[in-house]
This record gives structure tokens, C-alpha cells and sequence, in this order.
């Protein structure tokens, strides 16, 4: 078995779709969003910023928001909440709870050893390898379905999880198939 005590990640980004169940006035909104913009010839909705959580949304009239920046689930919860008390301010009107939906998750992270990346190209199902392109191999997960750029140096990025958990059980898998074709040392230590 793979010792994953090595493994290392982190949530870099995280996009997550909102629907607030109300319509909303932009023109109002516009008024009470800091750090925002909004030109409906160029874009159909409000690009706001938030300092605390480091978040940007963007506001449409139908309710619906993406939120994206947040390094936390949590973060993401508390800028939806800010900005619920904000359009209270001028009169919006909530009936429910807001509906959250994670979108992608976007970790960095580091296996803890190197890598032959055209060995790996050669022996892993499920991989492209082009170097003149592009210096890593990118493996795809179909379940959980996620993307893992593999670089020579063990540095990883995982995109397209739709949790940590997600996440951590791609990675899982990226080194069961790394262990079964010879391309990392088997530990005989249980994870």
C-alpha cells in the first residue's frame, strides 16, 4: 500500500454557484457593493470583491451567484451571508436558506518524490504527456472525476473536485496506479 504520510495539498481555490431564491435590482445592488462593477452592455451581471473573506462575486438579477477566490467551504458561507445582509439593507427579501453548490475545488500540493514523467506517460492509463506544451503529466480521475498535473519535482495540482475528500481519494489513486506499474516503491506500512 501507498504511504500517503508524505502527501501534501492545498485548497487554492474554491468556485461555488449560489442561488439566493429572490430576484435583485442590480441598479440597486450596484449602490450598496463595494469594490464592484457593472456595465450590462459588457457583462449581464455585478462583478463585486470582498476583502474579508478574499472572495469575488458575481451578482446576477435572477438571484443566482458565482463566488469564487475562497481558499474554505466556510469562506465561501460567510460571503454569502455578508452579502445577504447587505441586500436586506435595501429591501431584498429571502423566503429560504441560500442553496451552495461547489463547483471545482483547485488544491496544490506535493507527493514527496520525484518523478520520470516520460516513464509515467509511458506506463499510465488515462494520461497526456506533451513536454514541448507543457512540463507535466496530466492524469485524468474518472471517479471522483477530477484532473491531476503531475510535474517532475512530485509537485501536484488537482482540479475539478468537488470536496477535499474528493480530492485526497484522486490523488489515492494517481499513486495506486503510480505503485502498480512500478513507478514508486511499495511501503509496507498500512494507510
Amino acid at each position: 500500500m501507498v504511504d500517503m504520510s508524505n502527501v501534501k495539498l492545498r485548497i487554492e481555490n474554491i468556485v461555488a454557484s449560489v442561488d439566493l431564491f429572490t430576484e435583485l435590482n442590480l441598479e440597486k445592488v450596484i449602490e450598496i457593493c463595494p469594490n464592484s462593477k457593472y456595465n450590462p452592455e459588457e457583462f449581464p451581471g455585478i462583478i463585486c470583491r470582498f476583502d474579508e473573506p478574499k472572495v469575488a462575486l458575481l451578482i446576477f438579477s435572477s438571484g443566482k451567484l458565482v463566488v469564487t477566490g475562497a481558499k474554505s467551504v466556510d469562506d465561501i458561507k460567510r460571503a454569502v451571508n455578508k452579502l445577504i445582509m447587505m441586500l436586506k439593507k435595501i429591501g431584498a427579501k429571502f423566503h429560504r436558506e441560500p442553496q451552495i453548490d461547489i463547483q471545482n475545488m483547485v488544491f496544490s500540493g506535493d507527493i514527496g518524490m520525484e518523478f520520470n514523467l516520460d516513464a509515467v506517460a509511458l506506463s499510465l492509463p488515462n494520461c497526456e504527456y506533451e513536454p514541448e506544451q507543457f512540463p507535466g503529466v496530466i492524469y485524468r480521475v474518472k471517479e471522483p472525476r477530477a484532473v491531476i498535473l503531475l510535474f517532475s519535482s512530485g509537485k501536484i495540482v488537482c482540479s475539478g473536485a468537488k470536496s477535499e475528500d474528493d480530492a485526497w481519494e484522486a490523488v489515492r489513486k494517481l499513486l495506486r496506479e503510480l505503485e502498480k506499474y512500478g513507478l514508486i516503491e511499495e511501503e509496507d506500512e498500512e494507510w
